[in-house]
């Protein structure tokens, strides 16, 4: 087996620059029936599939399932607005390591304070910002991705050859799933804190409460 291991460097490296996020100013400010909702996703989002050929992007079964599961709220008359546009492509990029439980528990804060409601950010603005972050990643991805890629390639000196060319290729991955299984584990855990975080203030009594009460909550 035989490969080229500075092209699959440099494939790696331009594939993560050509990742670019939907805009929401991308998105369309009308309401959208689900077969306009699925088709938009189909042409924004088909490039990042593993099997573009193949893969589903967004599906109606799908879409049903999100607003089942409370991770959507509902279409009006039949409707989607942009701020359920903005959920479901969060929902399309948490799906691939998050549990429909654990995205519901993200969500559902966003979806009580923000959605279709005057104060605070809008969606779009969270929406932004957020993605506005994951743009300034890209280079420390990169320099993270090739320092792994140069520990790889140290590893099996002593392996015959023909042995030594597939070890490094399995070092590499090993440590690239490593590193998002890490990851993964430190999201459910701030997950768990968020959802502690999030009830903990639920229960807090509200200003309005206070003011009709007269008097401070007992402790």
């Amino acid at each position: 087996m035989t490969i080229d291991r500075e092209n699959l460097l440099n494939s790696i490296l331009d594939s993560l620059g050509r990742i670019q996020h939907i805009s929401a100013d991308d998105i369309p400010n009308i309401d959208l029936y689900m077969d306009q909702v699925t088709t938009f996703m189909e042409k924004r989002l088909r490039s990042t599939t593993r099997n573009p050929a193949e893969d589903k992007i967004l599906t109606k079964t799908m879409i049903n399932n999100y607003a089942k599961n409370d991770l959507l709220p509902p279409p009006v008359r039949k409707k989607y607005s942009k701020e359920h546009m903005l959920l479901l492509i969060f929902i399309y990029y948490y799906k691939g390591i998050l549990s429909i439980g654990d995205i519901q528990t993200l969500l559902k804060p966003l979806t009580e304070r923000y959605f279709h409601v005057g104060n605070g950010p809008s969606l779009s603005e969270i929406y932004e910002e957020v993605f506005s972050l994951e743009k300034e990643e890209i280079s420390g991805l990169k320099e993270d991705i090739i320092k792994k890629f140069s520990a790889s390639q140290k590893t099996f000196q002593e392996a015959p050859e023909k042995d030594r060319e597939i070890l490094q290729l399995f070092s590499f991955i090993s440590m690239l799933s490593y590193d998002v299984y890490v990851k993964k584990l430190l999201i459910e855990k701030m997950i768990d804190s968020f959802q502690s975080a999030t009830a903990r203030e639920k229960q807090r009594p509200s200003p309005d409460r206070k003011e009709k009460s007269g008097k401070e909550p007992r402790k």
